[in-house]
């Protein structure tokens, strides 16, 4: 399909205000909370051009703002555009730069970078879309159906007081949506020997489910001088390592399957097997091989160990914790298979958040498309199935099909994907720059 034309923007000031917006984000801080200035100022942005959001603060600082700007058609259902306000920790002294103060730096490879907790995760796409929906604004452009603007608390920690507290107590503020665009994808990767397609912008239709598991061993304890046989410090030992050894098979979701076909089309690679010779020819593409061959099984990995407060004595209980993350259709066979490798007298406690998965073809897919093709006409959208998981998941229990889709041009070898929860956490200005613009016209056209 072709873009539908639309009047021009003032493109200069759409980028200068996106990146202006991303710095002012990123400056504050809102780890592990206190979003609420950072959804305040995203409010005010917006009011100041007529979109009025509603606010709402769940627990004290945890801010949500979710706006609504009316399309011209009615009868489309609504695409909500999320971002959420939270990031992860960054230790200052491991940082080549502040990680709060959003430097621009200069950058031999990749030009005027900007660093900063958030810059891609994902304050980046925050202040961008506060931009876009600026310019459209400013030059009366109506989008062709309801925008609702969702900047949410808590991501990171699972969404208890973002979107996981919106869609069980504000549902009505999305009314009528039918589709979602957040993280992760929309950023470029390479495509070697490609021919004329050199790059490929990758659109998440589908993201794994998180699975947690603790499991707990129990015996008698005693003196560490009169070993036991049943020691629980043993047998969570053997359950652990079991886990970690266990590989699930290869399993092409429909994202996935979709995506190694159309790249290995491009790339004139058989990435049609599913044995050794499909984990070599994934290990030749770099980090594009890595993301996808995450995505290829389910995972179980194991991350918390507990026992015993003293060397010398045998601890009544030890208790290991593990991270699963599971396949569209595998969620009671990573439980059942956490069981069995747990063994004989190692109790599981289970609790888990379902994959998602959207349509890999589609009316808004042929949009994300044609819009990405206008501004790279080197470039081609393809999915892929994210091994992580983001708000999409709350989203997806109001029937609302979730994408992943940030778009942000780079340089070959810049992993997007890599930087998130990373040292030293930064874009390139021209990717945020592209960024406000294909935003601009997804909000526009979709």
């Amino acid at each position: 399909m072709s873009v539908q034309p639309f009047p021009e923007l003032d493109h200069a000031l759409l980028e200068e205000e996106a990146v202006d917006l991303v710095r002012e984000l990123i400056r504050i801080e809102t780890v592990g909370g206190g979003e609420a200035p950072a959804a305040r100022l995203v409010g005010e942005r917006l009011a100041e051009v007529g979109v009025v959001g509603e606010y709402v603060e769940p627990a004290p600082g945890r801010g949500n703002l979710v706006a609504r700007f009316p399309g011209r058609d009615p009868a489309a259902g609504a695409l909500v555009v999320h971002a959420h306000l939270d990031v992860v920790p960054a230790v200052a002294p491991d940082w080549s730069v502040p990680p709060f103060a959003a430097e621009v730096c200069d950058d031999p490879e990749h030009g005027e970078v900007l660093y900063g907790r958030g810059a891609v995760d994902m304050k980046g796409f925050a202040g961008t879309v506060v931009a876009a929906v600026r310019a459209l604004r400013r030059a009366g452009v109506v989008p062709r159906r309801d925008l609702v603007l969702a900047f949410v608390a808590d991501e990171e920690a699972g969404g208890r007081w973002g979107a996981q507290w919106l869609v069980e107590n504000r549902a009505a503020w999305f009314a009528g949506a039918t589709e979602a665009i957040g993280e992760v994808g929309g950023f470029s990767v390479p495509v070697p020997g490609g021919g004329r397609v050199r790059r490929a912008y990758l659109l998440a239709t589908a993201e794994k489910g998180v699975g947690w598991g603790i499991l707990r061993a129990r015996g008698a304890a005693g003196h560490a001088s009169r070993p036991t046989r049943d020691n629980p410090v043993a047998r969570i030992a053997r359950a652990v390592t079991a886990l970690h050894d266990h590989e699930f098979p290869v399993r092409r979701t429909e994202a996935t399957a979709a995506f190694l076909a159309a790249f290995g089309e491009l790339t004139g690679r058989d990435l049609s097997g599913d044995g050794p010779g499909l984990r070599r020819e994934l290990d030749r593409l770099g980090f594009v091989g890595d993301i996808v061959g995450a995505g290829l099984r389910h995972t179980v990995t194991p991350t918390v160990l507990a026992a015993g407060e003293k060397a010398n004595v045998i601890p009544g209980e030890a208790v290991a914790e593990v991270d699963a993350r599971i396949l569209p259709g595998g969620e009671d066979e990573v439980e059942r298979e956490v069981v069995r490798l747990a063994g004989e007298g190692v109790a599981v406690e289970w609790k888990s958040m379902p994959p998602t998965a959207a349509p890999v073809d589609g009316p808004l897919v042929d949009v994300l498309r044609a819009v990405d093709a206008a501004d790279d006409p080197a470039g081609v959208v393809l999915p892929y199935l994210l091994p992580a998981s983001t708000d999409n998941k709350h989203l997806a229990r109001l029937g609302i099909a979730g994408y992943g889709f940030t778009p942000l041009r780079v340089p070959d070898g810049f992993d997007v994907f890599g930087r998130f929860h990373a040292v030293d956490e930064r874009v390139p200005l021209s990717a945020l720059r592209f960024g406000a613009r294909v935003t601009a016209r997804i909000l526009a056209t979709a």
